[in-house]
């Protein structure tokens, strides 16, 4: 029942919308009850880049509108929120500015109220070193992969 704010890379943004689908909602209805944002990933985190690293000012004018948004739309409500920017940093092999992002976010929560969970690929081209420093922003560390379990 909380609004969601989104941020995915689109074939993410299609599965979202499909199970909403499968669930009898419609991502479109959502969104004009102001229930539901969908942004692209990577079209966002470029709003909120200041040449290679992500810019506290730029990241507050960019993010905080849609979470303010969603909230007061919502008479308030707690706000959800699914990100994978930071993932798409890191696929990049651009661990310092992921890790900026991650911070970026926990100073966020100081002073907005909203959850948030973030998606990341546990594949093999990840850097096995960085795991640490980008789960270590994290209050809880959830798997589905038992290698990525023992690292995390």
């Amino acid at each position: 029942g909380q609004p969601a704010v989104v941020i995915a890379t689109p074939p993410h943004v299609d599965q979202i919308r499909e199970q909403l689908r499968a669930r009898g909602l419609s991502s479109e209805q959502l969104a004009r009850d102001d229930r539901l944002v969908l942004l692209d990933a990577e079209e966002t985190l470029a709003q909120l880049l200041l040449g290679m690293m992500p810019d506290p000012i730029q990241f507050r004018r960019t993010i905080v509108p849609v979470i303010e948004g969603a909230s007061a739309a919502n008479d308030g409500a707690r706000v959800r929120a699914y990100g994978e920017m930071v993932d798409v940093l890191w696929k990049a092999d651009r661990t310092r500015a992921a890790s900026q992002l991650e911070r970026l976010w926990n100073s966020l929560a100081h002073t907005h109220t909203f959850s948030l969970l973030c998606g990341y690929a546990t594949d093999t081209s990840y850097k096995l070193a960085a795991v640490d420093e980008i789960c270590s922003h994290h209050s809880h560390v959830v798997t589905d992969d038992a290698d990525a379990a023992t690292i995390a």
